[in-house]
C-alpha cells in the first residue's frame, strides 16, 4: 500500500499487535518494544533533540560563567545532572502523544494483555533512546567542565540509574497530560518536584567521587529509587492513561 496514510498503517499495526491473543504477554511486550523502536528511529529528531540540547547547554555554560577549571569542576556535578534532567524532560511529552493521535493508544487500553507491562515496554524504549545516550555522553561533556577523570564512571552510572527513574516518573505525567493540546508546561510542573530526590543523590554521587568519598551509598539510594519506580510507576501510568482516555 504505497499511498496509504501512515497514521492508518500505524493504527492497523496497533490493532494486530494489541488484539492478537497468541503468545501471551511476553510476545506483546517484545512486539511493543520492536514497534516503538522502529517508530522512534523513523522520527530521529525526537531522539536527537535531547542530546543536542544537553550538549549545547554544557558547551555554552563555561562561556557564560567562567572558564576557570576549579570553578567549573565545582559546579559540574549539579550542572550535568540538571542539564540531563531537562533534556530527558524534552522528549516526555511525545511519549504517548503519537499513539493518542493515531488511535493506537485506545487499542493499547483495549488489549487483553496487562497494560502496566505494555507501558513499561514503552518507557524502556524511551530510556534506551534518551536516558542511556545521555549517560554515555555525559563523561565526554564532563571534560569540558574540567571534571576529574576518576569521576567519569560514577557520572555515567548514576545518570544511567537516575535517568531510568526519571523516565518512569515522567511517564506518569505524560500519561496524565496526553489528552491536552498544550500539556508540556503542565507536565513539567507535575514531574519536576518528583525529580528532586533523584537529582540530589545523583549529583551527590558525582560530588563524592570528586572528593574521593564513598559513592556506594548514593548509588544504592538511586538503585532503591529505581526499584520503587519499577514496582509502582507502571500501575500509575496505566491508571493515568485510563483517566486521560476514558475520563
Amino acid at each position: 500500500m504505497p499511498n496509504s496514510d501512515p497514521h492508518l498503517v500505524q493504527q492497523a499495526d496497533a490493532v494486530r499487535l494489541f488484539r492478537e491473543p497468541e503468545g501471551g504477554a511476553g510476545v506483546a511486550i517484545r512486539a511493543t518494544l520492536k514497534r516503538d523502536l522502529v517508530l522512534l528511529m523513523r522520527r530521529r529528531s525526537e531522539v536527537l533533540n535531547p542530546l543536542v540540547f544537553f550538549a549545547l547547554v554544557i558547551t555554552l555554560f563555561p562561556i557564560g560563567i567562567s572558564p576557570d577549571p576549579e570553578l567549573l569542576a565545582t559546579i559540574a556535578p549539579g550542572l550535568l545532572w540538571v542539564a540531563a534532567l531537562l533534556a530527558a524532560l524534552l522528549s516526555l511529552d511525545s511519549l504517548f502523544r503519537s499513539d493518542y493521535e493515531d488511535g493506537s493508544l485506545e487499542q493499547l487500553l483495549l488489549s487483553p494483555q496487562p497494560l502496566p507491562a505494555l507501558v513499561l515496554a514503552k518507557v524502556a524504549v524511551h530510556w534506551l533512546l534518551t536516558g542511556l545516550p545521555l549517560a554515555l555522553m555525559a563523561p565526554i561533556l564532563g571534560i569540558m567542565l574540567a571534571l576529574p577523570a576518576g569521576s567519569y564512571a560514577v557520572l555515567a552510572l548514576s545518570l544511567a540509574l537516575g535517568s531510568a527513574s526519571l523516565s518512569l516518573i515522567g511517564a506518569i505525567g505524560a500519561a496524565l497530560t496526553v489528552g491536552l493540546s498544550r500539556g508540556g508546561v503542565l507536565l513539567s510542573l507535575l514531574v519536576l518536584p518528583l525529580y528532586i530526590p533523584v537529582l540530589i543523590f545523583g549529583a551527590g554521587a558525582v560530588q563524592a567521587a570528586i572528593f574521593g568519598e564513598g559513592v556506594a551509598a548514593h548509588l544504592a539510594i538511586l538503585g532503591a529509587l529505581l526499584a520503587v519506580a519499577l514496582i509502582l510507576a507502571p500501575w500509575a501510568i496505566a491508571a493515568s492513561l485510563r483517566i486521560s482516555i476514558n475520563g
